[in-house]
């Protein structure tokens, strides 16, 4: 018989491509990976790897099997949420894995309703990136991640996990006091010379102005890279730049002097998802949850 544990560090370096990545996952050495997929390949009596230069690849059988382990541990978390009772009231702790602006606006307010109907269920929010996100979910240090995507930085569908839309909301322009007697929509061009400023942490905020410029003629000038959207209005505020910024980031922080205005052409957008494992989507916790933000439950 397999064991659970060694089957899942099988899935994720399926998944992940190296064991440095799956110890890192894991919280383990990766000597200790090495040990227990080793372990694995004994008890499998099947070759599950082979070293290609510095770095060791799954055999045709060993993806047959990381195919197989993620069944197994899909069932044998949706056995255990049947044991407990799908039809059970919330209780327990739920994790969420969530980015800042969705946070503030959406999931805190959430998160103190459903503490006044579901005393007993603990919501615990963990701040990741989109892509971190996700991977918690994988690996289990989450059990609801909520991620995002712009319009012109689509993200490829995680064909392994049970993901709904939840929110959807317009991207703006975010320029300094002179262009605040400017009205309507601003062409882009008219940005051609300015200093642009995107997020540090993430890619897609630097691609997202890459791609709206480029439609538009012309590379952006990205000057500054800060992640906090206060700082980043106060910046613009200040005249050191421009930048785009979701309607969420700032509704809660109005900052004097910034000029908010729609960027002319196609209509940029970002886009909320929530994702979890499958075997987790009938789960009362994540169902009371989404019922608070006003999304339908994840297929």
């Amino acid at each position: 018989m397999f064991d659970l544990a060694r089957l899942r560090l099988l899935r994720d370096l399926a998944r992940l491509g190296t064991m440095t990545a799956v110890a890192q996952a894991h919280r383990l050495t990766s000597s200790a990976v090495s040990q227990q997929l080793a372990t694995l390949q004994r008890e499998a009596r099947a070759p599950l790897f082979e070293q290609v230069g510095r770095r060791v690849r799954l055999t045709a059988e060993g993806e047959r099997l990381a195919a197989h382990a993620e069944r197994i541990l899909q069932a044998v978390e949706a056995a255990a949420l049947d044991l407990r009772g799908a039809a059970q009231s919330p209780q327990g702790e739920l994790q969420v894995a969530c980015f800042a602006s969705y946070a503030k606006r959406h999931l805190l307010p959430a998160i103190l309703r459903l503490r006044e109907r579901h005393p007993a269920l603990r919501v615990v929010v963990r701040e990741l990136e989109p892509t971190d996100a996700l991977d918690a979910v994988r690996d289990g240090r989450c059990d609801l991640a909520f991620g995002f995507a712009y319009s012109l930085v689509p993200r490829p569908v995680a064909a392994d996990l049970a993901s709904r839309t939840v929110f959807e909301e317009p991207v703006r322009l975010a320029l300094p006091p002179s262009w605040r007697r400017k009205r309507g929509a601003v062409e882009l061009r008219a940005l051609a010379e300015a200093e642009w400023i995107v997020g540090s942490r993430q890619t897609d905020d630097g691609l997202l102005a890459e791609r709206a410029c480029a439609a538009a003629g012309f590379a952006p000038r990205i000057s500054h890279t800060v992640d906090d959207y206060d700082l980043m209005l106060r910046m613009v505020a200040a005249g050191l730049g421009v930048g785009f910024v979701p309607q969420l980031a700032l509704e809660p922080s109005r900052i004097d002097g910034v000029a908010v205005r729609t960027a002319a052409g196609a209509a940029l957008s970002r886009r909320v998802q929530a994702a979890t494992r499958p075997a987790l989507a009938a789960s009362p916790n994540l169902r009371a949850l989404l019922a608070e933000l006003g999304a339908a439950p994840i297929a």
